[in-house]
């Protein structure tokens, strides 16, 4: 068992007065020189250690080798380093490698100390001791969120989960998150991936620049170049004035591409020189620019086979799947349904001033048995019309779609995917079967025009007497 005191390496006197000071009640070893380091963590085998580069100037070789050898002695979880905002590229590799958590310094010391204080208490928690001095910080760190609820947390966002395949995967996301570093998310569609690379872009030293979204797949081939790039006046036939492309758009922040392979080879080789370098050239320009945004990257698609097919360069795929990060569905997430059931079922009772006071367990069992190929969008689409048509206060699988109640999924995006198919229960007539599809269809076209009747007569080619007469027959009226 390691004991509770923290060692600290530091050549900063007054940094290691503050942390004596929020460390109150805590060992604190101090280490001025780099070679007393490794041995006085094998001699103390403290709850953790603090590493202040911050005035390291060099490559900081020296010091990662030493940081290796930490390694072998004390868990990574346990490591806190503290550098510079331009620190050596090695403590960036060290950080998302090794798992050692990482902060640049910031010219606002309150915050500084705030978040030293946060992580202390994290490592004598974790020791089982006592915490005082971070117990009065007054907002909560992922880390200290109990097992199965929030792990990410973001400004305005945060991604829960009661997974533990899941919230493995988002722990390790949370780490890269603090880097500056190319993310490559896989998920099948409705997953989740803009709402994870918004939380992304949140959690990082980048939350307070612009957040980007690119849908390639929206794109025709011929414009993405320009709407990633830019183009300079006469590059095309319609480019009538200069453009400013995403990549300089977004400045210090950061872009989302989605559908990354929509990409052609040529487009692909463009985005990899950017990954690499930074640089690129406008659409009809000689001129060289520099991108300084974080790129996350996403697919509904496993690269790997496209590569083999040749639509995707293995050079680009090899560097994306260096931080691949791939989100499960829905399905595979069952113990997660109620929480979001839940968390959907309070946002829509709010937005359309519903009052849901009971949920039947029957409910929560008719989701729970639903494959989801939609994912969580296609849950979050099913709990407002749920809330929408009750009328009790009380929701009931009859307030579901009848395909969810069968358990009859449509197919999912990922072509590789079989779902499990309820067929229409037996002894069904041919009437009952029409009137099931036309009820569904009904829903369907209601939903999709924001249940104007005018609207949904209109694309279904008949009138609104005979659209009212059939919500009427189907239950479908508010």
């Amino acid at each position: 068992m390691p004991s509770a005191g923290i060692v600290v390496y530091s050549a900063d006197p007054s940094f290691v007065e503050f942390v004596r000071a929020a460390a109150e009640g805590t060992a604190v070893e101090v280490c001025e020189r780099l070679e007393e380091l490794v041995p006085t963590v094998e001699e103390c085998r403290p709850a953790g250690v603090l590493l202040d580069f911050r005035s390291v100037t060099d490559g900081g070789h020296a010091h990662d080798r030493v940081v290796e050898q930490l390694l072998q002695v004390i868990d990574p979880e346990r490591v806190l380093m503290l550098t510079d905002r331009e620190c050596p590229e090695v403590f960036e590799r060290r950080a998302v490698c090794s798992g050692v958590a990482q902060r640049r310094q910031r010219p606002d010391r309150s915050e500084l100390a705030e978040w030293v204080v946060r992580r202390i208490g994290f490592v004598r928690r974790n020791a089982g001791v006592q915490d005082t001095a971070a117990s009065s910080a007054t907002s909560v760190p992922p880390e200290t969120a109990p097992s199965g609820e929030t792990v990410l947390h973001g400004i305005t966002r945060r991604f829960e989960t009661r997974t533990a395949a899941l919230r493995r995967m988002l722990e390790e996301l949370e780490i890269a998150a603090q880097h500056d570093v190319t993310v490559l998310l896989i998920g099948e569609t409705g997953s989740g991936k803009t709402y994870l690379s918004r939380l992304i872009h949140e959690v990082s030293p980048r939350r307070n620049e612009p957040f980007l979204p690119v849908a390639c797949g929206a794109l025709p081939a011929e414009l993405i170049e320009s709407e990633l790039f830019g183009h300079v006046k006469g590059a095309f036939t319609s480019a009538h004035a200069d453009k400013e492309g995403k990549f300089i758009a977004a400045g210090r922040g950061t872009i989302l591409l989605d559908e990354i392979d929509v990409l052609g080879l040529e487009q692909q080789v463009k985005l990899l020189r950017v990954i690499e370098t930074g640089e690129f050239e406008p659409v009809g320009s000689n001129r060289t620019l520099k991108c300084q945004a974080r790129l996350v990257v996403a697919s509904n698609l496993d690269l790997e086979p496209l590569v083999k097919q040749g639509k995707f360069r293995p050079d680009l795929y090899y560097r994306l799947n260096m931080l691949k990060f791939e989100i499960p569905p829905l399905r595979h997430r069952k113990p997660d349904i109620p929480m979001l059931t839940d968390k959907f079922v309070e946002q829509f009772s709010k937005k359309h001033r519903i009052d849901i006071s009971h949920i039947e367990p029957e409910f929560y069992e008719v989701l729970h048995r639903y494959p989801w190929p939609g994912n969580v969008r296609e849950l979050e689409n099913v709990i407002q019309r749920a809330v929408i048509y009750c009328r009790n206060g009380v929701l009931t699988p009859e307030h579901l779609p009848p395909h969810v109640v069968l358990g009859v999924a449509g197919p999912a995006n990922d072509p590789s995917v079989t779902l499990p198919t309820t067929s229409v229960p037996a002894g069904a007539s041919l009437n009952e079967q029409v009137a099931m599809t036309e009820r569904e269809i009904i829903e369907q076209t209601l939903f999709k025009n924001n249940y104007s009747r005018t609207a949904t007569a209109r694309e279904l080619g008949i009138s609104r007497v005979t659209l009212y007469n059939k919500m009427k027959k189907y239950g479908l009226t508010k």
